[in-house]
């Protein structure tokens, strides 16, 4: 494993074109301290896990120091967001040290958030506070144990330094570790200058780096949008299947590579309602949970618009139509998954969505239910008490839980290993706003042991960890009053 002074950087993107980027150093953190260290992402980037124990490692995890090897640039891109279009965004508080290519032949970005002001920074102070980076480090491995497609994080660095939000809070960086940090606005940018020249040099250079199979054909660029569309719809299924909002689908926060890209006010599913709108900065819903599949196909269709320079008008609308049904049959998939169910018919969906209506109805608990419904037997007639006490409508709960018993004889399902497969697919443990407040409350005292007994449960989710009920139990009350917004 390579020491922290040693890493094996490959700095592709910043020999691409400067229009791409800005050259810029970060600010360094006064005093920084570690609050958390990832061994498993570490592990990803063969990146030695005793280099934390370095004193100078918050210092280097800070930008107070140049990593040997690493070419610190700011991205450029535009976007729409909330639906409004503007021309120029980028990386406003946060700096691309580099690129780290493994033993394994992977590469990793290494993208420093909180980093400080670039030119891209539009009057903010270019810091992430505490808080915020707590949440994206615990979101990262939540989606991460979901098996979802993600962005993780190395580790949080703090600082006492002051940054104003709605209050004042204390500054904190964190590194972000992707295979690529490209988005769709870096294409809608040079799209929108009309600049051809650079959409080719782009998707050029992530199909070279990310889709190498494709270098050869004279379609790549049609086929690689087409797999942008695929893997998006199916990111969005993913979401929905396991109680995910995003809350803020900008263009810019959108993935090439299907990635669950940027945290801010996200949230999981507590009491099921499809209209729940995670984000105190949304008040008309744009990106509600239950509308994420249709802002995925609208973001993907300005996506393709960015391309008509190499694909044509026709083209795009071909691939753009392959959304619905890769969204719609990893979405199926899935939710057979929960439900225990091994094979395909045709009333599945029927009885998905008046399962769901069931929970809209009741304000059932999303994850609660799905796992109590694996862990249980199932009899029509003789609901098992954990999911009673999670509904208040039992006639409509028994008349579907019937049909689910049916359905589970009809494929020969019924027995206990499909409380095994459900147990596979239905998590036990989300990451709900209380539990990453709790972390964050303590954090701000300087206890972070919170932080790694959280990620611990996380990123093994399916298990049972005994030593970890609390976590699994109903949101208290006091978390109704939680509110995320864009500063989150």
């Amino acid at each position: 494993m390579a020491p922290l002074t040693n890493l094996p950087f490959d700095n592709t993107f910043a020999r691409l074109d400067p229009a791409f980027y800005e050259v810029v150093e970060p600010t360094p953190l006064t005093n920084p301290y570690l609050v958390a260290f990832n061994s498993e992402v570490a592990d990803l980037l063969d990146l030695d896990p005793t280099a934390a124990a370095d004193p100078d490692f918050p210092v280097w995890m800070s930008g107070g120091r140049r990593l040997p090897g690493s070419e610190p640039i700011a991205m450029i891109y535009a976007g729409h967001q909330f639906g409004v279009w503007v021309p120029q965004l980028g990386d406003g508080r946060a700096i691309l040290l580099g690129e780290l290519v493994t033993p394994r032949g992977e590469r990793w970005d290494l993208h420093l958030k909180g980093s400080g002001q670039t030119r891209f920074s539009r009057m903010g102070d270019g810091r992430a506070v505490l808080r915020s980076t707590i949440r994206e480090y615990l979101a990262g491995e939540a989606l991460h144990g979901l098996g979802i497609p993600t962005t993780r994080a190395l580790c949080i660095v703090g600082s006492d330094e002051p940054v104003y939000r709605e209050a004042p809070e204390t500054a904190a960086t964190l590194i972000r570790v992707a295979p690529s940090h490209v988005r769709f606005g870096t294409f809608q940018i040079f799209a929108a200058r009309g600049q051809p020249e650079r959409v080719k040099e782009l998707a050029d250079y992530v199909i070279t780096h990310h889709a190498n199979e494709l270098v050869a054909s004279p379609e790549r660029f049609v086929r690689w949008l087409e797999r942008v569309v695929v893997s998006t719809a199916e990111l969005m299924a993913r979401w929905m299947a396991a109680g995910f909002a995003h809350g803020v689908m900008n263009t810019d926060n959108m993935s090439v590579l299907g990635l669950t890209l940027d945290y801010g006010p996200f949230g999981f599913l507590d009491e099921y309602d499809a209209g729940f709108i995670p984000n105190h900065s949304d008040p008309e819903g744009r990106y509600a949970f239950d509308r994420q599949p249709a802002i995925g196909l609208w973001n993907l269709a300005r996506f393709g618009e960015s391309l008509l320079s190499l694909v044509t008008v026709e083209q795009a609308n071909l691939a753009l139509e392959l959304y619905a049904p890769a969204f719609a049959d990893r979405y199926a998939a899935l939710m057979r998954d929960k439900l225990g169910l091994r094979t395909e018919r045709s009333d599945d969906a029927r009885l998905v969505a008046d399962l769901l209506a069931l929970m809209q109805a009741d304000r059932i608990d999303y994850t609660r239910f799905f796992r109590s419904l694996g862990e249980t037997p199932i009899a029509a007639q003789s609901a098992p008490a954990t999911l009673r006490g999670l509904v208040r409508d039992g006639e409509r709960l028994d008349s579907w839980l019937a049909r689910y018993e049916a359905r589970l004889r009809a494929e020969v399902s019924a027995g206990p290993e499909r409380g095994a497969r459900m147990r596979r697919a239905n998590p036990k443990f989300i990451l709900r706003n209380h539990l990453a407040q709790r972390a964050i409350e303590l954090a701000q005292r300087k206890d972070f042991t919170e932080i790694e007994r959280l990620r611990a449960v996380l990123r093994a989710p399916f298990d049972e960890h005994p030593d970890a009920a609390d976590y699994a139990g109903a949101p208290p009350v006091w978390a109704k009053d939680l509110i995320v917004s864009c500063s989150s």
